[in-house]
């Protein structure tokens, strides 16, 4: 007859098989999900840099002379919006038939109270909410993706009176790198499939 200790000893065994098991799977699981998630992308150095530091510099107006080179298409991410300069060179660029579209992060831009984004709603301008995250903490400039004049702007800058006036802020222009602007547009077309086109202000989930 087995003794009682032998047995609990085999349950215990079974048991610690069962959470090896388990373990594996789930060790599994995390090495497929690393394998899935992608890997950031490199580019070699071409084209021409330019630096704007704000208060120090007028930045905004790098922005907005940026926004009035663009010719074909501008794609925009935009955490904080408040900036009438910037947005009428926006609708500007649009009235001349660029095809402008703005992404902005939902919870700083859905009022409507000291907000741009009502000047680009009445012009027409297409704009689209992220409500998918925290914060949609971009802020980016695509020009002209499909080349030959291309050029990316990014960097800490909001399109805000406060950037340009009272904050330490940085701002930074790739020009004639096609291949980074086409990866700033792809990433700027995957976050608009999941965002929220926008009628007015204010708005509402």
């Amino acid at each position: 007859m087995p003794e009682r200790g032998s047995g609990a000893r085999a349950r215990g065994v079974q048991a610690s098989g069962r959470a090896l098991l388990a373990g594996a799977a789930l060790l599994a699981v995390s090495v497929l999900s690393v394998q899935a998630a992608h890997a950031s992308q490199r580019f070699a150095a071409q084209g021409e840099i330019e630096v704007a530091f704000s208060p120090r510099d007028d930045t905004e107006k790098v922005l907005i002379d940026l926004i009035h080179s663009a010719r074909k298409s501008l794609k925009v991410q935009a955490y904080v919006f408040t900036s009438r300069p910037i947005a009428d060179a926006m609708v500007a660029a649009h009235r001349r038939g660029v095809k402008v579209e703005v992404l902005a992060d939902a919870q700083m831009n859905r009022r409507e109270k000291g907000n741009a984004i009502p000047r680009l709603l009445d012009a027409g301008v297409p704009v689209a909410f992220e409500t998918q995250y925290n914060a949609a903490h971009n802020k980016v400039l695509i020009v002209d993706a499909e080349g030959p004049r291309c050029a990316v702007l990014t960097g800490s800058y909001n399109f805000t009176w406060s950037a340009e006036n009272r904050n330490a802020e940085n701002l930074l222009i790739v020009r004639d790198h096609c291949a980074l602007a086409r990866a700033y547009r792809d990433n700027w077309q995957r976050h608009r499939a999941e965002a929220t086109p926008v009628a007015a202000l204010p708005w509402r989930p």
